[in-house]
């Protein structure tokens, strides 16, 4: 496993009771476990009270279905099985919806996410051999640059201050022929045809508690009605125009009302509250990922939006 670095100086960390110490007094806490690079407060504490929330809705050892793994295998351009052995970072685990797939895959796994999600990733995956957690931000991570084989980031670059330069916080943290797996929101009208970025604007300003009661307010709202037309076309357009839910019947067409509500709960909440949310054209992963002088370059509409791989030089 690769040890932890000092996000500030670069220099070692070693274990001192309950933190982790570097020789110039750099001083980064170990709460229940985890180490922590990062203060608890931050533009994530919204997606932080979501994952306790609905800690193992995504998680396909919960559900029952391969929602998350035929995403999974599809971004990473192979079976699971390939990343045995190899290091693998994965950044914004959250509740651990990929974490579970990746340690299935025997990988050498190093999660971190910015929120406490951290917290509920540990409790759903527990302590093992082969998987390191903290708590630390995309643009000071806890390692040495060029130290990963693949490194991985699905639903989250869009949330950051700015999806270029995740990409290229991502891109440094590989070694010379590794593989970069992301995606991100793609740009499209039908986003502002909708009453959706008015109560986002309203709900972002708010204390994740209230938003989050709020939002479940407008799914108890809206849910039965999105339940009730979700075979008429035309019902389903002419209600998204007003509703913010996130509605994705066609991804489990088999499953029950209750299953859906409590996707849809998750899918809201993450979709009203998110501090940032930045979306993008293909075109310009693309020219983000030539900039880099990245090879194999992968770029392709799916999932949320925009799924992309590429390769370090060697």
């Amino acid at each position: 496993m690769i040890n932890y670095v000092s996000p500030e100086t670069g220099l070692a960390l070693e274990l001192e009771k309950d933190a982790l110490i570097s020789s110039s007094g750099e001083r980064f806490l170990i709460v229940n476990g985890i180490p922590r690079f990062v203060s608890k407060d931050n533009y994530a504490s919204a997606f932080g009270l979501q994952w306790k929330t609905f800690a193992k809705t995504q998680l396909d050892s919960f559900s029952g279905t391969t929602i998350t793994r035929a995403r999974f295998e599809r971004c990473l351009g192979s079976p699971i099985a390939s990343l045995k052995g190899k290091d693998v970072l994965e950044v914004g685990c959250g509740a651990g919806r990929f974490t579970e797939l990746i340690l299935e895959g025997e990988a050498n796994l190093h999660s971190v996410d910015l929120s406490v999600a951290v917290d509920v990733n540990r409790e759903n995956m527990g302590v093992r051999s082969n998987h390191k957690i903290a708590q630390a931000n995309v643009y000071g991570l806890p390692f040495k640059k060029n130290a990963f084989d693949v490194v991985i980031c699905l639903g989250v670059i869009q949330h950051t201050p700015s999806s270029e330069k995740t990409i290229e916080a991502l891109w440094e943290m590989l070694k010379p022929g590794g593989l970069l797996v992301i995606d991100h929101y793609v740009w499209r009208i039908g986003y502002y045809t909708t009453l959706t970025p008015l109560f986002r604007a309203w709900l972002k300003k708010m204390k994740a508690e209230k938003s989050q009661k709020i939002v479940d307010g407008l799914v108890d709202f809206f849910f039965p009605l999105h339940w009730k037309f979700r075979n008429n076309k035309v019902l389903s357009w002419l209600l998204h125009r007003v509703s913010p839910l996130i509605f994705q019947f066609h991804d489990a067409p088999d499953r029950d009302y209750n299953f859906h509500y409590e996707w849809s709960k998750l899918d809201t909440n993450d979709q009203l509250t998110d501090y940032y949310k930045h979306l993008l054209s293909p075109k310009q992963i693309d020219g983000y990922l030539k900039k880099l002088h990245a090879q194999k370059i992968i770029v392709y509409k799916a999932g949320n939006g925009i799924e992309a791989r590429a390769n370090k030089a060697q």
